[in-house]
């Protein structure tokens, strides 16, 4: 890395531009990773109504045992950074190079648009809902796409409060050309200068940089109470005059991830082009050999549960046995792309 030295330096520093979190406040905490590098959470499954019958001896129904949904979340990334701040280099620059300024300076804009944008991906590659769309929206098509999406998750019972509307710079600006977006005004004592740039059926919107999302993702909508976010380290260090180095060394790390939860997993919603979204698989059986029809690399599960967010879910690679009646539930992951939609399918057998 070049040491520029010259015979003068203006003593103020040409920042470049920073930009604070736009993930920060929709993230979720309820599960803590104090202690430990994975969590698993149970989800307890429910049963569906039956008739009641006033004679005979299972008179609520043929009881089954209560299943339940195990998701194993074991945080992966990790990263740091470091340099150094030589005595002469920084005697001969005016100091411009302060310890602390270049400590901050790293974070602004490295470090939290590096997890903004981690954040960004793992949700829209793990959402419960991907809705391939097969053009572009427009501005006549856009307000139609986000209210469309808020039913989506509405008819799925995704609570009606905190949900975020993250949507790129080049469609934000369709969308606020439209008469139905409620301008800044409507946000009265909200804050703006985390990027709350309006509100539009109730959903606060967030305009973020294109290169920000995935690509092929028009817009993401976010129930807060959806994913896990854990930042279990974030420090800086900065070492005066360490052995070998007349000067300061500086560190910094960051250990942190972003899961969606199965169970709540409704409350992301992802607006892509259909050309990024995964096919569906199809299932079929003949006597209890069951398989399934893929473009990538399929996971499946015979107990019902949700193959994305399942602990018990398999790889598939060949065809399988089962019973009369097991529910099989496929995704194709894809290649690339964001997973299919999931498909369940009873073994006729």
């Amino acid at each position: 890395m070049a040491i520029n030295l010259a015979e003068a330096f203006s003593k103020k520093v040409a920042e470049a531009f920073k930009q604070d979190s736009l993930t920060d406040s929709a993230t979720g905490k309820d599960y803590s990773f104090a202690g430990t590098r994975t969590v698993r959470v149970w989800s307890v499954d429910t049963v569906p109504l039956v008739d009641y019958t006033r004679n005979g001896a299972n008179r609520y129904g043929t009881p089954v045992e209560l299943g339940d949904t195990v998701q194993e979340m074991t945080m992966r990334d990790e990263k740091a950074w470091t340099f150094t701040i030589d005595k002469g280099n920084q005697s001969d620059q005016y100091n411009i190079k302060g310890a602390t300024r270049a400590a901050k300076r790293e974070t602004e804009q490295v470090v939290i648009p590096y997890v903004d944008k981690y954040r960004f991906r793992e949700w829209a590659n793990n959402a419960g809902i991907i809705q391939g769309l097969s053009a572009a929206p427009t501005k006549s098509t856009i307000v139609d796409a986000v209210f469309d999406a808020g039913a989506a998750m509405s008819d799925l019972l995704v609570p009606w409060s905190n949900r975020t509307l993250f949507i790129s710079n080049e469609y934000y600006k369709l969308l606020a050309l439209s008469d139905q977006f409620i301008s800044i005004d409507a946000l009265g004592k909200k804050s703006v200068s985390k990027g709350e740039v309006g509100e539009i059926d109730n959903m606060v919107v967030k305009r973020v940089p294109s290169s920000y999302l995935p690509a092929g993702v028009y817009f993401m909508v976010k129930y807060k109470g959806s994913t896990v976010d854990p930042v279990k380290i974030q420090d800086v260090k900065i070492h005066q005059d360490p052995p070998g180095i007349g000067g300061n060394l500086l560190e910094g790390r960051i250990y942190h991830d972003a899961f969606v939860l199965g169970t709540k997993a409704n409350g992301l919603y992802v607006a892509a082009a259909s050309a990024n979204v995964t096919a569906a698989p199809t299932i079929k059986d003949t006597t209890g050999t069951v398989t399934i029809t893929k473009t990538g690399t399929c996971k499946y599960t015979t107990d019902g549960t949700d193959p994305r967010y399942s602990a018990t879910a398999k790889v598939y690679s060949s065809t399988f046995s089962a019973e009369a009646g097991t529910v099989v539930k496929a995704v194709d992951v894809g290649s690339g792309k964001f997973a299919s939609p999931v498909v369940s399918y009873t073994v006729v057998g």
